[in-house]
């Protein structure tokens, strides 16, 4: 275990989301849940299987409207951690009051969706702000054509996280993800394996080579909770469980659960965010 301000770090679940039914969509989405996913609900999963702190991602159906995730992040200060999306307009003190509340990252969910001229002066000064706030960008894009998001973000010198093993399609992990991690500012999320096989064999053999590539000093384990349009085939107790078959050796697996999260997400800095 880690000590921290906010007490031991057991583990760190570094991918899940909360939302509400009735809450403000995007008007782009690509689906609506017609279910609550509250954070009453998902911390006593965390306590159930031992994972003591927690990052939560702006879910893709509430676009840019991150106040439930927000109010999740006040109510948990010490505990949670936050991803946000925002439009690449956003004000430098908007960002600052996100960075204060705990966020830590931003988020461009590009799945089904035409990929944005990261060049263009906003988004230039987004990333810039970003790499100032020392975030991270997180990008979710499937693995065919990973790069064309992925490669500017890394250009304008930010750390790069890619969501959910690089959303491989049918080929394995993307060769330019596995070459990315010779430039050591990216890391890669070991979650939601549903959304891309539906057999256990290449989820290992992908986490193998991701492991390979990276070291369990840039990956990341997140349950995707509440598994949005895959309820029907895991929960958190068999997300939980998978990272054991996917790093099989434990001092790796303490090391993506608890160090490496712990420095990416600023758990381990003692740098408390304000309710």
């Amino acid at each position: 275990m880690r000590e921290l301000g906010g007490g031991a770090i057991r583990a760190v679940d570094s991918h899940a989301h909360v939302f509400a039914r009735g809450l403000p969509l995007a008007p782009q989405r690509r689906h609506a849940p017609d279910y609550d996913a509250l954070l009453a609900d998902y911390l006593a999963l965390l306590d159930a299987h031992g994972v003591s702190h927690a990052v939560l991602v702006q879910p893709s159906f509430l676009g840019t409207d991150n106040r439930f995730l927000l109010a999740a992040l006040r109510a948990e200060p010490r505990r949670l951690r936050g991803v946000a999306v925002v439009d690449p307009g956003i004000g430098e003190s908007d960002l600052q009051a996100l960075h204060l509340a705990g966020i830590r990252g931003i988020r461009l969910n590009l799945v089904g969706l035409p990929l944005p001229d990261l060049g263009q002066p906003d988004w230039q000064r987004l990333l810039a702000c970003a790499r100032a706030l020392d975030w991270h960008v997180e990008v979710h894009r499937p693995a065919h054509d990973l790069a064309g998001a992925a490669q500017p973000v890394l250009e304008a010198g930010c750390r790069l996280v890619v969501d959910h093993f690089g959303l491989p399609d049918g080929q394995g992990v993307s060769d330019w993800l596995l070459r990315a991690a010779a430039g050591g500012r990216t890391w890669v999320k070991l979650s939601a394996a549903y959304r891309s096989w539906t057999d256990a064999a290449p989820a290992c053999a992908a986490a193998a080579a991701l492991l390979q590539a990276f070291g369990p000093g840039r990956l990341l384990w997140g349950s995707d909770w509440p598994h949005t349009q895959h309820r029907e085939r895991v929960d958190y107790t068999r997300a939980h469980a998978a990272l054991a078959d996917w790093v099989p050796d434990a001092a790796a697996r303490q090391r993506i659960l608890v160090d490496t999260p712990a420095e990416l997400f600023s758990f381990a800095s003692g740098d408390e965010h304000h309710a």
